[in-house]
């Protein structure tokens, strides 16, 4: 820990001066310590009047908060609690760094005089006390002000904190963290309870009202993602998945058809969320067209599980897009198709296919399958051969890329936490709310998605290059003609 100046010293007599000297240098060394884990400029010094433990060799350092000369250093109160400690040491860091801050705006602008060689940069008091919800509970804070006389272009010069902006009244972080609280199951009407025990009772402006308040500015976010140009936009690989949740207030229940893409960096993004009718063929071939028309190009591989609405429709809007079956959802129903005590053994056979490294390998495990099941079990083994080239469409690309091609999971697992909160809320209000929840989860969950494996694989698989069992196909050297 870096050692305040000796007050005592005139070199040293105000941490301003250390400010104006230092610079930027002196604000690092405010917020951090050597080790880059301790937020506070200050000493470790010992309290002579602490009693020393029995066996003890003496007191241990406190550590003792210095933000002027003339600052008296009072202890702790013994019933203080870590809470308020931590309250009381973010005011005062927050006034130290608003002080330094103006401090740093005057010393930048100084040389600033006018005609008769006043400062047209100086102080201008203090503002009123304002109360600002942070992370660590509501703090009322007096920001220092400043006069700046500047004109620059016929515009008058204003000084405006970029710690503390005149319209905060909570922290950013704070913001937008309650929004994704309520996306994510806790019901507003839980705010009211929950935000006072959390922030302390004095944490005003957070009601589920306000929450509310903030989740009405998606309506306005959505209806622009709806209408984006996609001219810019490349998806080499597509998944597609329709999602069912209840709406509180209809009987029947929301079907939202999502795409999800990979861009030929690597990258995941959502392209499109709307509310369709049971994933019927003429839902998707609405959304794919309006797609088109936005200039989207088809993508060279659709991953989906077996819904016809979906194929019917790529097949119609993008001829070109290869298709490969959702490994999951077609597991799912060849079991459904055996006894329970045949299921355990069942799906170990069709995990021999679904992770096969190769073509034949996955054809001889396919045959081993329908050698085993087709007596008693037709319709088992039909549910499993009846598209199998579909089914087996991920091993004409990098290997790197199967794990990711074999199911629609990027989406499944997304749509997770919409699950989540319809346990919560039985349901969204409306079909609009719906669409709105399952939009946000969405980009919060962008966040979080990493590039797929192989992402310098993406550019070669758009440009059409072959590969045979997840390896490229070498192009085969031309020969030379014979000489006649």
């Amino acid at each position: 820990m870096k050692c305040a100046p000796d007050f005592g010293d005139p070199a040293g007599s105000s941490i301003m001066a250390l400010a104006r000297r230092d610079g930027p240098s002196y604000r690092r060394n405010l917020w951090m310590s050597e080790k880059g884990d301790v937020p506070f400029w200050g000493s470790f010094t010992a309290d002579p009047n602490a009693p020393v433990p029995s066996g003890g060799k003496g007191t241990p350092p406190v550590l003792k908060i210095i933000t002027r000369p003339d600052d008296v250093v009072e202890e702790s109160p013994r019933g203080a609690t870590l809470d308020e400690l931590a309250r009381s040491g973010a005011q005062r860091m927050i006034a130290a760094a608003l002080q330094l801050e103006v401090e740093e705006y005057l010393a930048r602008f100084a040389d600033e005089r006018d005609a008769e060689g006043h400062a047209r940069v100086v102080r201008n008091g203090t503002a009123r006390p304002r109360p600002v919800t942070t992370g660590v509970g509501p703090l009322t804070i007096a920001a220092p002000r400043v006069n700046d006389r500047r004109i620059v272009d016929g515009v008058r010069q204003k000084f405006t904190s970029a710690i503390l902006p005149p319209w905060v009244r909570r922290s950013p972080r704070l913001e937008s963290v309650l929004p994704l609280l309520y996306l994510h199951g806790l019901s507003s009407g839980d705010f009211r309870e929950a935000l006072p025990a959390l922030l302390g009772p004095a944490a005003a402006g957070l009601s589920s009202s306000a929450i509310l308040r903030l989740t009405k500015t998606w309506t306005a976010e959505y209806e622009a993602f709806r209408r984006r140009d996609l001219t810019d936009r490349d998806y080499v690989y597509l998944w597609a998945d329709g999602v069912h949740f209840t709406i509180r207030l209809e009987e029947e229940r929301l079907c939202t058809l999502v795409l999800l893409g990979v861009r030929p960096d690597g990258t995941k993004e959502v392209v499109a969320l709307e509310d369709g009718y049971r994933e019927s063929a003429e839902s998707w071939r609405t959304v794919l067209r309006d797609l088109k028309q936005r200039g989207l190009r088809a993508p060279v591989l659709a991953i989906g599980d077996g819904a016809l609405g979906f194929w019917a429709a790529v097949r119609d809007v993008w001829p070109e897009t290869a298709e490969q079956r959702c490994w999951v959802h077609r597991i799912a129903n060849v079991l459904d198709k055996l006894p329970k005590t045949l299921q355990p053994r069942a799906k170990q056979a069709l995990h021999a296919v679904m992770y096969a490294e190769s073509r034949a390998t996955a054809e001889q495990a396919i045959g081993a399958f329908k050698e085993i099941y087709e007596a008693k079990y037709p319709k088992a083994v039909h549910a499993l051969t009846v598209d199998r080239e579909r089914l087996l469409a991920f091993l004409d690309y990098p290997a790197e890329h199967w794990k990711h091609l074999r199911t629609t999971n990027p989406i499944e697992s997304t749509f997770a936490t919409v699950r989540l909160r319809e346990g919560v809320t039985k349901g969204a209000g409306s079909r609009t709310a719906g669409l709105m929840m399952a939009f946000k989860l969405m980009q919060v969950a962008a966040g979080h998605w990493r590039r797929i494996d192989g992402a310098e694989l993406v550019p070669l698989v758009r440009a059409g290059v072959g590969f045979e069992d997840g390896k490229q196909i070498e192009p085969q050297p031309k020969r030379k003609k014979a000489a006649a």
